[in-house]
C-alpha cells in the first residue's frame, strides 16, 4: 500500500523522538538496535488498536476506545510512537477495523508492546549479528521487523499462535520488505523444522520452560522468558543451554509482565461464593493478609511470583473486601476476610490448605531478608525445574 508523503515524513519524525526518549531513558544505548528503530514504521503493523477511556462504565469495567487513522488520525499516529503498549485483541476476537466499536471490559490477547520493552527484550536476549532467533509470540509483527532489520530476514524465525493475527501481521511485514520465516505454531512446542537456534525469545509467558524449547537450543544458546502462573505473578529469566541438554540462568530483575500462552491460561472457577459455602465454619487469625501479594508494589509484584510455588494451581480473587483463593486442581479453597481491627480472618477446606501454605512461604522470605529476583537461579533438568536461593528451601515450578 503507498501511504502519503506528508504521513512517511511524519511518521519518520515520530520515529526519530521516540528513539531520541529511549536513548535518553537508557533503554537505547546500542546504535544498531536504535537504527532499526529509528527505520521500522511502527504504524504500519498498528492499523488498529484500543486505548482505555479516562472513566469507567457504569458497572466498573474498563471502556475501551477503538482508535484508527480514519477515526482520528492525529491521535492514531501519536499513539503508534508512544512508548504504549497498544492492545489488538481482546478474549481472541479479530476486531473490524473497518468498522470498530468500543469495548466495555473483556481480556487482551494481543498488542504491541510498548517499545521499549520489545528493545529491552531483544538486548537483554543478547541478540547479536549472525544469530538465529525464533520469536515466539509475533503479535503485530513489530518486533519481529526490529530483529529483521538487526539481523536480515533470513536469521528470523516467529511464531504465532493465532492465525488471523499472524496473517495480519505478514502481511504488514512483507509490506515493509521484511521476510522472515514465519508459522501458525504454539509457542509451547517451538518450532522444529527451523531448529536449532541461537535465541529463543518469547513474547508471552509460560508457566514453566516448555522442554522443547530447551532441545531447540544449540549447546551455549540462550533463552529468554517470562514465567508466570494462575496468581499473576510473573519473573523474568535467561538460560543458557548446556550441551547435555539442562539449562540454567539467573532471574532478571524488574516488573515486566506478559499474556500467558494460551495453552497456559488459568482456567475458569466458577462462582467464588459456591466455593466459599464448602468451607468449614471455625475461621482462624491469619499471620499474613492477602496484601503482601496483592498491593501495587514491586516487593508484592516479586513476592506473588514466589507464592505461586506454594500453591501452583491456585487463582485469587476479591469480591469486595472478601478475598477468595481457589484450585480447581485440588478442590481447595481459602477465604480471607478483615476483622476489622487490620487484620484478617482466614478460613481452609480441601486437600491443601492454600493460605497456610502461603503463609510459611511468606514466613522463610521474610526471614532470608526479602531476597530480590535476581538471587534466585532457574534449574532445568529431566527432573524437574526448580528455583534455587541461598537462604529459601528449593521451590518447584508446575510441570510444563
Amino acid at each position: 500500500m503507498t501511504l502519503p508523503v506528508d504521513l512517511e515524513t511524519d511518521a519518520a519524525r515520530l520515529r526519530a523522538i521516540m528513539a531520541e526518549d529511549l536513548a535518553v531513558r537508557g533503554v537505547l544505548d546500542d546504535p544498531a538496535w536504535r537504527a532499526a528503530v529509528e527505520s521500522v514504521p511502527r504504524h504500519r503493523f498498528v492499523p488498529g488498536f484500543y486505548l482505555p477511556a479516562d472513566e469507567r462504565n457504569g458497572q466498573g469495567l474498563t471502556v475501551w476506545q477503538p482508535v484508527t487513522a480514519a477515526l482520528d488520525h492525529g491521535r492514531w499516529l501519536a499513539a503508534a510512537y508512544s512508548d504504549t503498549t497498544l492492545i489488538t485483541q481482546f478474549d481472541g476476537d479479530e476486531p473490524d477495523w473497518e468498522h470498530p466499536a468500543e469495548r466495555h471490559g473483556g481480556a487482551p490477547t494481543s498488542s504491541s508492546t510498548l517499545p521499549s520493552l520489545v528493545v529491552r527484550t531483544w538486548a537483554d536476549a543478547d541478540v547479536r549479528e549472525g544469530h538465529t532467533v525464533l520469536e515466539i509470540g509475533t503479535g503485530t509483527g513489530y518486533s519481529t521487523a526490529l530483529a529483521c532489520e538487526r539481523l536480515g530476514s533470513a536469521g528470523v524465525t516467529s511464531i504465532e499462535v493465532d492465525p488471523h493475527r499472524l496473517e495480519r501481521a505478514a502481511s504488514a511485514l512483507h509490506g515493509c520488505g521484511y521476510a522472515p520465516t514465519l508459522a501458525v505454531a504454539d509457542g509451547l512446542y517451538g518450532y522444529w523444522p527451523e531448529a536449532p537456534f541461537d535465541r529463543i525469545v518469547a513474547a508471552c509467558s509460560f508457566r514453566a520452560v516448555p522442554p522443547a524449547l530447551v532441545a531447540q537450543t544449540r549447546p551455549g544458546g540462550k533463552i529468554l522468558l517470562t514465567l508466570s502462573g494462575w496468581l499473576y505473578g510473573y519473573a523474568r529469566v535467561l538460560l543458557t543451554v548446556a550441551g547435555d541438554g539442562t539449562a540454567e540462568g539467573r532471574l532478571l530483575g524488574g516488573t515486566v509482565s506478559f499474556m500467558s500462552a494460551r495453552t497456559h491460561a488459568a482456567p475458569a472457577f466458577g462462582n467464588p461464593a459456591h466455593w466459599a459455602a464448602e468451607l468449614p465454619g471455625k475461621a482462624r487469625v491469619a499471620r499474613h493478609g492477602p496484601e503482601r501479594i496483592t498491593a501495587a508494589t514491586e516487593e508484592a509484584f516479586r513476592l506473588r511470583f514466589l507464592v505461586q510455588s506454594a500453591v501452583p494451581d491456585a487463582q485469587l480473587t476479591a469480591v469486595g473486601d472478601v478475598v477468595h483463593l481457589v484450585d480447581v486442581v485440588t478442590g481447595s479453597a481459602a477465604m480471607l476476610a478483615p476483622d476489622g481491627d487490620g487484620g484478617w480472618w482466614v478460613r481452609e477446606g480441601g486437600q491443601v490448605r492454600l493460605w497456610e501454605n502461603v503463609e510459611r512461604l511468606i514466613d522463610v522470605y521474610d526471614a532470608a531478608g526479602r531476597p530480590g529476583p535476581e538471587t534466585f537461579t532457574l534449574c532445568v533438568h529431566d527432573g524437574g525445574q526448580h528455583l534455587r536461593q541461598p537462604q529459601v528451601p528449593c521451590l518447584p515450578l508446575p510441570a510444563p
